[in-house]
């Protein structure tokens, strides 16, 4: 590049490095406020429980880690012990300084990550060794043995806190995609903290049975496969849930068993729509048989036959107040999750950014969106199709692309919401905010709760 000596640029240079700065520094400002008051939090909740109480902390990613450690919680004040729950965006160093003893659930996401609730306690207590040595805790990690490194962060967690002086009360119980042997486990040992055998109801919510009422192959021809969207409606009372929650599907075990395989998908419906829309992607094992749960929901279930449903809560990705404005960023069938977020608007900017493979088969929701558009519901639409000739670009591409636009969206107070595949897609997008906030911007966010992730 020629270096300038045009005062017009410069000064256009300056105003740049001066907004940039001053959105930067309002992130900040705001990651501080937040921490006061997260301080004053930890300290209220410490006085509140008294000594001799029980620190139950969660790091959750798709909600079952919070599950979990609301039914510990449960458990302990059952029996008669003081308890308070608090998410790992919540976490405090004076809370575990306080604490005598805690009780960490702790999910894994990906090859070892942390779940974005936990963002901030990495950054700034995990750091380095602090000094616990009056704390007792036991460890319930939740992860996948189909990833390399096995409930990895939970790991990680458990080095810190005995690098810190902390004691473990038990070894770490792993939890294999919500095995219930292990779950048991924990039981056992939070019965032997507190004396009792009591039965408090550790069973997930029972499955309700809807019906399949629809069903329509929404990408006929594409080259990224086939696109189910399913449309399924309760046998008794509509259940009530948020943009950002999950349904957890029973599906028959391989060979027709007893018993269900739980499998999850975003809600792309809201309660007012009068049922659950999911987005489904059929999956093939190597050997052309189709996958265990998007087979039997899009081949082997007939409409108007029964699927079990449980919905399940998940904070970490429910929707920011009305007025914030919205960026949505995902792939595949993750607009499921985001459809969501944008038939529940009811105010603000919303900005979707989708990638695909080809236009004419896959812009999945594109009446939706259009109409959305039209009533300005939706702010401003764009999408990138990998296959197409003239395109062939990823959802990435299009915040470097954009990248003005989405520093201008990020100063104004919008939240960044993203959702769909964990491989390439999470990893390029979160690269490309990097490059497009800096790290340390997107980290303020995230610390912000204005960077949430539903990836899998």
């Amino acid at each position: 590049m020629i270096p300038t000596t045009d005062p017009v640029h410069w000064a256009a240079a300056g105003a740049a490095t001066l907004a940039w700065l001053g959105l930067t520094g309002g992130v900040v400002a705001q990651v501080l406020r937040g921490r006061r008051e997260e301080h004053r939090r930890a300290l209220t909740l410490a006085a509140e429980a008294g000594d001799g109480a029980t620190l139950v902390a969660f790091a959750s990613q798709t909600g079952m880690a919070e599950d979990l450690a609301r039914m510990t919680a449960r458990a302990l004040t059952d029996a008669g012990q003081a308890a308070s729950v608090v998410s790992f965006a919540e976490l405090d160093l004076s809370m575990m300084q306080t604490a005598r003893r805690a009780l960490f659930v702790v999910s894994t996401t990906g090859e070892g990550d942390a779940p974005d609730s936990a963002a901030r306690v990495v950054r700034r207590v995990m750091g380095e060794a602090a000094a616990l040595p009056d704390l007792t805790y036991g460890m319930l990690a939740l992860g996948d043995t189909s990833y390399k490194d096995y409930c990895g962060f939970a790991h990680a967690v458990d080095g810190w806190l005995k690098r810190s002086g902390g004691r473990p009360l038990f070894d770490v119980i792993e939890v294999d995609d919500g095995d219930g042997d292990a779950i048991r486990q924990w039981q056992h040992q939070i019965n032997a903290l507190t004396g009792t055998n009591a039965a408090t109801d550790w069973t997930p919510a029972a499955y309700q049975p809807w019906t399949l009422a629809s069903r329509t192959l929404i990408n006929p021809g594409s080259p990224g496969g086939e696109a189910w969207r399913l449309r399924l409606t309760p046998l008794g009372d509509l259940p009530t849930w948020q943009a950002g929650d999950i349904a957890e599907i029973g599906v028959p075990g391989p060979g027709g068993e007893v018993s269900l395989v739980a499998r999850d998908y975003s809600i792309a419906s809201v309660p007012s729509e009068g049922g659950l829309e999911l987005l489904i992607r059929l999956m093939s094992h190597p050997d052309g048989t189709p996958g265990l749960a998007s087979g039997w929901l899009t081949r082997t279930v007939e409409v108007g036959g029964e699927v079990p449903v449980r919905i399940r809560t998940n904070s970490g990705f429910h929707a920011p107040d009305a007025g914030t404005p919205l960026i949505l960023i995902g792939n595949g069938t993750g607009i499921a999750g985001l459809r969501a977020h944008l038939v529940g608007r009811t105010g603000g900017e919303a900005w979707l950014m989708f990638g695909e493979r080809s236009r004419d088969h896959d812009a999945f929701f594109d009446q939706d969106l259009q109409a959305w558009l039209a009533d300005g519901r939706l702010t401003r639409l764009d999408r990138t199709f990998s296959r197409d000739a003239g395109d062939g670009r990823y959802v990435q591409a299009l915040i470097d692309a954009h990248a003005d636009e989405v520093r201008a969206w990020v100063q104004r107070g919008a939240a960044l919401y993203v959702c769909g595949s964990l491989e390439g897609m999470a990893s390029g997008v979160h690269a490309a905010l990097e490059r497009v906030l800096t790290s340390d911007g997107l980290i303020a966010l995230a610390e912000a709760g204005r960077y949430r992730r539903d990836i899998y």
